[in-house]
């Protein structure tokens, strides 16, 4: 191994544990992260784990894309393995649900409130939206197979403003499959966010899946998905 390659390795290496370091505080700190805190418990001096991330900003948005990709990920292994547009949503919406429930302080700096002070860069835009774009490929798809039910065309403002978007995801899409996929989307995040800070206790405790899988039923009839 070249001299090169060996310091890409190290450094990849470090910046993987100082994420991993830093996703610890999360469970303790929230997303008030420090880079102080996480350098002293590397041992490292401050200054050197500058070298990798430059501010608290700047690994902030490493963990943020981190959790992006690793719950688009689960969504997507868990499409892969279905067969009717239908399971693919269930299976992608229980995916994202898992994914949460197993990491809940990543699900919180993702979908909790916004950190103070932050501004989430570009960079995060991609990793942020693939749940969101797999569901509304699950929809279009389900549409043009003649799969969605036919219901009144949207209007307003908001329906024009969604025209370019519906053109541009596939021909022919009707502004509504766009409308249906994002109210989808925050109708999975609210109901996992729900159960994931404690809004469920005292209603559903026994069969919180099963209600989860309710809601998210109701949510692909709402969008013309039988």
């Amino acid at each position: 191994m070249s001299a090169a390659n060996l310091r890409a390795r190290v450094r990849a290496e470090m910046t993987e544990e100082i994420k991993t370091v830093a996703r610890r505080h999360l469970a303790t700190d929230g997303a008030n992260l420090s880079l102080r805190a996480v350098a002293r418990d590397l041992q490292m001096a401050s200054s050197a784990v500058y070298r990798y991330f430059a501010s608290r900003d700047e690994l902030l948005t490493a963990l943020i894309i981190d959790a992006y990709n690793e719950v688009g990920d689960a969504a997507e292994r868990a499409i892969s393995a279905a067969a009717t547009p239908l399971d693919k949503w269930l299976a992608a919406c229980h995916a994202v649900r898992d994914w949460a429930l197993a990491n809940p302080h990543q699900w919180a700096l993702i979908y909790g409130s916004p950190v103070p002070g932050y501004q989430a860069p570009q960079d995060t835009v991609g990793p942020a939206t693939r749940v969101l774009l797999l569901l509304g490929v699950t929809l279009g798809e389900a549409y043009q197979n003649g799969l969605v039910e036919d219901r009144e065309p949207l209007t307003g403002g908001f329906a024009r403003e969604l025209e370019p978007i519906a053109s541009s995801f596939m021909p022919g899409m009707p502004p509504r499959v766009v409308a249906d996929t994002i109210a989808a989307f925050f109708q999975l995040c609210g109901a996992v966010s729900a159960e994931l800070f404690g809004q469920l206790n005292k209603s559903v405790d026994n069969d919180r899946r099963g209600f989860f899988e309710y809601q998210m039923r109701s949510a692909a009839s709402l969008a013309g998905l039988a």
